[in-house]
């Protein structure tokens, strides 16, 4: 990817579900329970930042490990949400609210994944003069795929 990880738009949202979490965790009393506060911040955290790395690393078959990594965090935050509701930690409403950013990252990264395991996307070096196939069709496509994230996402709060 020729682009800097910040311009992303999932690891954008993967930094304010982050920010939010540390928000909600500095509140009584969620901030007494350090074991779940660390927990579900080291999740949060590693959404982005494996986001962050992957797109940093040099070939596509590392950003797919890392993506698939944050993809795995996401689902931790979600976990431990429903951890901190049953807790009375947070209100159901608060915890929804995350659940749902979380796992509207989840579907942006899966469809990210989807884009990058494709018979063109190369294997080696990302990062050479001249952009890989894989890097032209995400700068093509990127669009399409987070619109179809967002629709895929609203879908499934319909269906609930």
């Amino acid at each position: 990817m020729a682009r800097k990880f910040e311009e992303i738009p999932v690891w954008q949202k993967a930094r304010e579900l982050c920010r939010r979490i540390y928000s909600v965790t500095k509140q009584k009393p969620f901030c007494y329970d350090r074991g779940l506060v660390d927990q579900i911040t080291r999740a949060a955290v590693s959404v982005l930042s494996n986001i962050a790395e992957g797109v940093e690393r040099g070939s596509t078959a590392e950003l797919l490990q890392f993506l698939f990594i944050a993809k795995g965090s996401a689902g931790e935050v979600r976990a431990q949400l429903y951890v901190a509701e049953d807790q009375n930690y947070i209100t159901n409403k608060e915890s929804e609210e995350l659940r749902n950013a979380a796992q509207e990252i989840s579907y942006q990264l899966s469809n990210w994944i989807k884009s990058l395991q494709t018979p063109d996307a190369p294997v080696g070096p990302r990062y050479n003069k001249e952009k890989s196939k894989s890097d032209k069709i995400y700068e093509e496509n990127h669009h399409f795929w987070e619109e179809k994230a967002r629709k895929d996402y609203e879908e499934r709060i319909k269906e609930k």
